[in-house]
């Protein structure tokens, strides 16, 4: 099952904390990067794909060392929609930061000292939607299927997240 599958799965369980409103705010955020950057939607879409993936390596290296609630309490305290440098710095060193912004400055034709700007915006988005699949009652018990499937992906470099919204954008009709 895709990540968009898993998104909608979500959306639709009332013990998940997905929800149409969840997913309408993100969107809404990508329109408002898309504003603020003067790149059309579909370029913050690959932006968001391009970080998306490099955000699973580093989940997946923090599973790797520090275990699946590590992972599961960094998602839940820095998933939003609002700008949060401390996010950025939570999944990324300032090295890896710089290298994100240029492989994504590479493949969207952005500039990397706009995306580097932009990175407190995009990451907190890119957890957002992995945090759908939490728990509503307690999003730090296990079982996050999105953000499971998210870190178990096959890694073809397709990370579904870029998917993701624009299905999310279709699905409800914008």
């Amino acid at each position: 099952m895709g990540l968009f599958d898993q998104i909608l799965g979500a959306v639709a369980n009332p013990n998940q904390q997905g929800s149409l409103g969840q997913i309408g705010s993100i969107i809404n955020t990508v329109e408002q990067l898309s504003d603020r950057t003067g790149a059309d939607p579909s370029t913050i879409q690959s932006l968001l794909g391009i970080v998306g993936n490099q955000v699973r390596s580093s989940l997946q290296d923090k599973q790797a060392t520090e275990g699946n609630e590590a992972v599961q309490t960094l998602v839940s305290q820095f998933a939003g929609t609002s700008p949060n440098p401390e996010a950025v710095d939570s999944v990324f060193s300032p090295q890896a930061q710089q290298q994100v912004a240029d492989i994504a400055a590479q493949h969207t034709g952005l500039d990397a000292g706009i995306i580097q700007q932009i990175l407190p915006l995009v990451v907190p988005v890119v957890l957002n939607f992995l945090q759908s699949g939490a728990n509503a009652q307690n999003p730090q018990a296990g079982g996050n299927s999105v953000l499971n499937s998210f870190l178990d992906a096959d890694n073809d470099g397709d990370v579904d997240i870029a998917d993701a919204i624009q299905l999310a954008s279709r699905h409800l009709g914008r």
